[in-house]
């Protein structure tokens, strides 16, 4: 299959949405988040999480993407959102588009540890999450986890 910056190409501009699945992952009064090693907002921290796959249930997929990307596992407890995520080329063509269902989920076990698609991994509580994660949705989206976490 050919490849274009490490994705498929069907994921650069293409012809339908791709479902992802964003993870707040709690341990104790933390959250743990990633510095993403792909576009879209590769270099910039966020939740881990991916791609659903054929066959998988969202809550399948969130403990498959966090396991993938941080070693860590994990236990589902709610669904929180879905957001779009649209990132346009320069003309103005939809590049990368994700609907992201966003999940909350218990840390299980493991030691987090950037593995596959993130260069770094972090716990932080969720105020000093704000301050590392550019996307607004994604500040918005822990906000809520807190909200439902109590």
């Amino acid at each position: 299959m050919t490849k274009s910056q490490g994705f498929p190409v069907l994921r650069e501009y293409p012809d339908r949405p791709w479902v992802g699945i964003g993870v707040v992952v709690w341990q104790d009064d933390e959250i743990l988040l990633v510095r993403r090693g792909r576009p879209p907002r590769q270099g910039e921290w966020g939740i881990p999480g991916g791609a659903q796959a054929l066959g998988e249930t969202v809550f399948e997929a969130a403990i498959r993407e966090v396991r993938e990307e941080t070693g860590v596992t994990v236990r589902p407890t709610n669904i929180l959102t879905v957001v779009d995520s649209i990132a346009r080329d320069d003309e103005g063509r939809a590049q990368f588009h994700y609907t992201l269902v966003e999940v909350s989920a218990e840390w299980s076990g493991g030691e987090a540890e950037a593995a596959s698609d993130v260069t770094d991994v972090c716990w932080v509580k969720p105020a000093a999450a704000a301050k590392l994660v550019k996307w607004d949705e994604t500040i918005r989206v822990i906000a809520e986890a807190g909200r439902l976490r109590g």
